[in-house]
C-alpha cells in the first residue's frame, strides 16, 4: 500500500472518526467545566465561610493531582469501591446493584474527570476576576437600591466573565489536548485511533504527524473563535482586548 492510499483510505477516515468521539468529549466538558468554574469561582469569593472552605479543597484536589490520576481513579478506581461498599452492605440484605451508578463508562468517566479539573482551573480566573472588581461598584449599586443577588447577577458577573475570559479560553485550549488522555480508558478519541493505527501498520510518524495537524487545526479554531468572542464581549474601560 503506498503512501496516498494509507492517507486517503485508512488514516482519515479513522483519524475523522476520532475528531468526532473527540468533540463529543471536549464540547460537554468545556461547557459545564465553565458553569462549575462560575459558581465555583463566585462562592469561593464572595460566599460564606464554609462554602469557601469546601470549594477552597475541591480546587485544591483537581488542582493539585494529575489529571491523568483522576482520570484513572474515576474510570478504574471507583468500581473497587462500588465492590467494597456492595460487600459492607450484603449483610443487610440490600441488592448488589446499590452501588452500580459509581461504575462509569469510559465516556461518562472522561466528561466527568475533565469537567472537574477544568472547572477547578476556571474557578480561579473567575474568582480573580470578581477579587479585582473595585468596591465603589458594589457601593453604587447598594445605593441604587439593588440586592446582594442582583449585585452579583447584573454588575459582578457580567464584568467578571469579561475579565476572566482570555484566562478561561486558555483553559479550554488546554482542554483540547487533555482530552487525548481519554485514550488511557480506552476511549478511541484522536490519539487512540493514532496510536492504534501506527502500532498496526508500522508507520508512527504519518500517524502521529498528522494527528498533531488535526490538534494543531482544533486549537487554531478555538483561538480564532476566543478571541472574537472575547473583541465581541468588549466594554470600553474593562481593559484591553487581547488576542488568545
Amino acid at each position: 500500500m503506498n503512501t496516498w492510499e494509507f492517507y486517503s483510505k485508512i488514516l482519515i477516515p479513522a483519524l475523522n472518526q476520532g475528531l468526532w468521539l473527540s468533540l463529543l468529549i471536549i464540547v460537554p466538558s468545556a461547557g459545564l467545566g465553565i458553569v462549575i468554574g462560575v459558581l465555583a469561582g463566585a462562592g469561593r469569593a464572595a460566599g460564606p465561610n464554609w462554602l469557601k472552605g469546601l470549594l477552597d479543597l475541591y480546587v485544591s484536589i483537581f488542582r493539585g493531582t494529575p489529571l491523568v490520576v483522576q482520570l484513572t481513579m474515576w474510570y478504574y478506581g471507583l468500581p473497587s469501591v462500588s465492590r467494597f461498599l456492595g460487600s459492607l452492605m450484603a449483610p443487610l440484605g440490600l441488592p448488589d446493584f446499590t452501588w452500580k451508578f459509581l461504575v462509569f463508562s469510559p465516556y461518562v468517566a472522561s466528561v466527568v474527570a475533565f469537567t472537574l479539573c477544568s472547572g477547578a482551573y476556571q474557578s480561579e480566573y473567575i474568582r480573580g476576576a470578581i477579587l479585582s472588581m473595585k468596591k465603589g461598584q458594589f457601593q453604587a449599586a447598594k445605593s441604587l437600591g439593588f440586592t446582594n443577588s442582583q449585585t452579583f447577577w447584573y454588575i459582578t458577573a457580567p464584568v467578571a466573565i469579561r475579565r476572566a475570559l482570555h484566562g478561561c479560553g486558555n483553559e479550554i485550549i488546554y482542554l483540547i489536548k487533555y482530552s487525548s488522555l481519554a485514550l488511557l480508558v480506552t476511549i478511541q478519541e484522536l490519539t487512540g485511533k493514532s496510536s492504534a493505527l501506527a502500532s498496526y501498520y508500522f508507520r508512527p510518524l504519518e500517524c502521529y504527524l498528522l494527528t498533531a495537524l488535526y490538534y494543531l487545526a482544533l486549537v487554531s479554531l478555538a483561538t480564532f473563535l476566543l478571541s472574537w468572542l472575547e473583541k465581541k464581549l468588549h466594554v470600553p474601560g474593562l481593559g484591553q482586548a487581547k488576542s488568545l
